[in-house]
């Protein structure tokens, strides 16, 4: 069996690591066990098993690993809007699965590609974008206010 650190399971579970702790604190981290003055935490089909709670909404961390590929593109009319100003709107857009998030800098923490396509564009109207496996970590920064 695989174990994880709270760093890792975090990421896996898209959630902060604070969040993974307070989990942890619980006891709803199913198998998981402290070593010393670190955790391990078990995976189970590749992602840590989050045992439910009794009260409040229903947990927004992922079931399962994502299979479908990232992508990333530069929004051209804002780009066009931002030569201006003086608090640029945020232009690189981040789609990974039902998600979006626009930031002003992605930091990709692994091998991706740039993907070219004149006849064919993206839902979003993109025909460049940049292409990242689901497994490989994003980081978006925004500018300073």
């Amino acid at each position: 069996m695989e174990y994880v650190g709270t760093i890792k399971a975090a990421s896996l579970l898209e959630i902060c690591q604070q969040r993974v702790r307070q989990l942890l604190a619980e006891g709803r981290i199913e198998g998981a066990f402290k070593q010393g003055r670190f955790w391990r935490i078990p995976l189970y089909n590749d992602m840590p098993r989050i045992i439910p709670g009794t009260r409040g909404p229903k947990g927004t961390w992922r079931k399962r690993p994502q299979r479908v590929a990232t992508y990333i593109h530069v929004n051209s009319k804002l780009l066009q809007k931002n030569t201006n100003k003086e608090h640029p709107e945020a232009v690189i857009t981040i789609h990974r699965g039902s998600r979006t998030i626009r930031c002003h800098e992605a930091e990709i923490l692994g091998s991706c590609k740039v993907m070219y396509s004149p006849d064919k564009a993206k839902g979003c109207g993109a025909r460049v974008w940049v292409e990242v496996e689901p497994d490989i970590r994003i980081i978006a920064r925004m500018f300073a206010a």
